[in-house]
């Protein structure tokens, strides 16, 4: 069974999120850019899958600008086999991700998408399910488990009321929770040898899908500054301060 894997490039978490002078957007320029979490933790279950001998073949997509292969060289650092990189300049929506990730699943016949959740960029939490609904494969989302059995994906994942199990019969497609395991660091050797694994280029148009912009992106705002705190000198001035000025009580 193949595996396709979806990852994505983005600020890295630990990198504090500055918003640019002119507020069209959030600073890039000289900013430490990482594989996106939730796609880690995509490119790591493939992996495991397969060392257990229920993959034949783990391949990482991206889509984006030329600088996207550093992610996905460090997803083939990972234990991926090779790469696809679709490449565009354009900023491409949740639709047009999926429509393009449509066509290679269409073009590569895996037996399993696996993708993150969201990005912790945009935090849309759309791809997956639209990749779904355009294929028409069965999804489960948020997982926190995945085990297969025979022709069918057994996905746990959390709901309100506690866990969920699905049986989605393959082809299907998983989008991975923070739960469903802890990513490997990739060791010096491995790195080394995803140099020259296969990576594969395209673009939209070799894919047969034109994209199209259905939003726009009108302006960045940082978040309000967190106000500095006051010392009371006693419980009762404390609560007539919670009840009159916070209004809490």
């Amino acid at each position: 069974m193949k595996i396709l894997v979806t990852v994505k490039r983005v600020i890295d978490y630990n990198v504090r999120v500055r918003v640019r002078a002119d507020q069209k957007d959030v600073e890039l320029a000289n900013v430490k850019m990482a594989l996106n979490p939730f796609c880690e933790i995509a490119v790591e279950e493939a992996v495991r899958l397969k060392e257990a001998g229920v993959a034949s073949e783990v391949v990482v997509v991206s889509v984006g600008l030329q600088e996207v292969q550093e992610q996905i060289r460090a997803a083939l650092a990972l234990g991926a086999d090779r790469g696809i990189h679709v490449h565009t300049e354009q900023l491409p929506e949740p639709l047009s991700v999926a429509r393009l990730l449509a066509r290679l699943v269409e073009r590569e016949q895996p037996g399993l998408v696996i993708l993150g959740k969201q990005g912790i960029d945009a935090d849309h939490n759309q791809t997956g399910q639209m990749l779904a609904a355009l294929t028409g494969m069965g999804q489960g989302t948020f997982a926190s488990a995945v085990k297969i059995a025979g022709q069918e994906a057994l996905v746990t994942r959390e709901v309100d009321g506690g866990l969920q199990t699905l049986a989605l019969r393959l082809p299907a497609v998983v989008t991975t929770d923070l739960r469903l395991n802890e990513p490997r660091y990739a060791a010096l050797p491995s790195i080394m040898k995803a140099k020259k694994k296969p990576l594969e280029p395209c673009t939209p148009e070799e894919l047969g899908v034109s994209l199209r912009a259905h939003s726009e992106l009108l302006g960045v705002t940082p978040p309000a500054e967190r106000q500095g705190g006051v010392m009371v000198g006693s419980v009762e001035e404390l609560v007539d301060k919670l009840k009159h000025e916070a209004k809490v009580i």
